[in-house]
Formats: C-alpha cells, structure tokens, sequence
C-alpha cells in the first residue's frame, strides 16, 4: 500500500466513524449516513474500507 492509499483509507475511516457517531446519535438518518458513504467511497477509493461494504 502506498503511503497516499494508506492515507486515503485513514481519511475515509475517521471521516465514516465520525458519521457513525453522529447517526448513532441521531444526528442524521441512515439514507444520509449512506449517501456520506458513497461519497467519500468515490472520493478515497478505499481498499479495505471497500472491503467492508461489499461484504455488508
């Protein structure tokens, strides 16, 4: 893993935890929280987030 994809997949993990909590607490709804997700998806490609939501 190069040191950008290695960046790229930290950013997409705290970004998605913070929309996690923040769905947790009501903050937003779940079609939110999964319009966030393929968002930034598309934005970081990342490979072992991906890995999460394909076997979701």
């Amino acid at each position: 893993m190069s040191k950008k994809q290695l960046r790229d997949e930290l950013m997409y993990q705290a970004t998605m935890s913070m929309a996690r909590r923040m769905m947790e607490e009501g903050l937003m709804t779940a079609e939110e929280y999964a319009e966030i997700e393929k968002i930034f998806l598309a934005k970081y490609r990342p490979i072992i987030g991906n890995l999460a939501v394909v076997s979701a």
